[in-house]
């Protein structure tokens, strides 16, 4: 049976939120047997072609006022404008309309926001990207929103993170759907690394940088990444940084939106992904060279952050270069 899928879009969505998602289920369709597959239907504010926010044309199969029930499926997309403007009116009906009857809904990035507006996010575990994630937290305080997760399931409800992020989710639905072995091919087939873990961390301190170069959090950043063996205290930090431990805390949280120790363990964590990733080094090893100390503390630190053990981890990526 087909699964009918809804993507709801709208001018200045983000192309890759609509696209990304629509490859995983266009490629999966070759794996699947036929009448087994995904059928999508693009429904927008009007027939007629707009322009997502690179300036691509998307022309909609439905209207918002005509799009029914029956979906198996519904994603709202995401666009730059979301985390700052309230959608379409008649987005956030059509949204509410046909979620109804859907086994799964959910979001690509900044398309929580539409779901915020729609009322389906209270109460839910969610996530968006990590810019984000603070005025979505503040927009709508009654939905749990974890700042960091790649994409989040709670129950019916789908959210990932920033743009590609949403093709993690739909290898992660194919992969429940139909194996996934059919999901790994679909990643193979797009050129995908490795279908990411939905726990895995969207923050990496190597694309979250401080702008202000030669900045006392600037500072920090470089120490922290040239020095991951070291102890690394508060204390050491806020020397680097030529502040008192207590006012480095406070400017570091309010600049970076995480402690110096959060930083620091996400650092040494995405050290160790690259390590797992691109060499043959015993786990004791990385576990000395990225600061961990041991093979068990760094066992701890992956399974909290990325639901998976450094041996698992290594493991799945190696899988997805068979």
């Amino acid at each position: 049976m087909m699964r009918a899928v809804a993507m709801i879009i709208f001018p200045g969505v983000q192309a890759l939120d609509v696209s990304g998602p629509l490859d995983v289920f266009a490629e999966a369709n070759a794996y699947i047997a036929d009448g087994e597959g995904y059928r999508v239907t693009l429904i927008g504010p009007q027939r007629e072609p707009f322009r997502a926010s690179n300036g691509m044309l998307l022309a909609p199969d439905l209207t918002y006022e005509e799009a029914g029930t029956g979906f198996d499926m519904v994603l709202v997309a995401g666009g730059p404008e979301l985390p700052v403007s309230a959608p379409d009116p008649r987005l956030v009906d059509c949204l509410n309309r046909i979620v109804g009857t859907a086994a799964r809904y959910g979001s690509v990035c900044t398309g929580a926001f539409a779901l915020g507006h729609a009322g389906l996010l209270a109460g839910r575990l969610v996530t968006t990207h990590w810019q984000n994630a603070p005025a979505l937290a503040r927009m709508f305080p009654d939905a749990n929103v974890d700042f960091d997760r790649i994409y989040i399931r709670d129950g019916a409800l789908l959210t990932s993170a920033g743009v590609t992020a949403g093709i993690d989710l739909a290898l992660a639905i194919v992969s429940e759907d139909h194996g996934s072995k059919v999901a790994l091919a679909v990643a193979k087939r797009l050129v995908v690394v490795a279908q990411r873990q939905g726990g895995q961390s969207q923050f990496s301190p190597y694309i979250a940088a401080p702008t202000e170069e030669g900045s006392p959090i600037a500072k920090v950043y470089a120490h922290v990444m040239a020095h991951l063996r070291d102890r690394l205290s508060v204390a050491d930090l806020a020397g680097q940084a030529g502040m008192s431990a207590r006012n480095f805390a406070r400017a570091f949280v309010q600049q970076v939106q995480a402690t110096p120790a959060e930083f620091v363990e996400q650092a040494r964590v995405d050290a160790a992904r690259n390590l797992l990733e691109g060499s043959d080094l015993a786990l004791k090893a990385i576990a000395f060279e990225c600061g961990f100390g041991n093979v068990q503390r760094m066992r701890i630190v992956f399974t909290k952050r990325l639901g998976v053990t450094p041996n698992q981890y290594r493991a799945s990526f190696r899988r997805s270069q068979a």
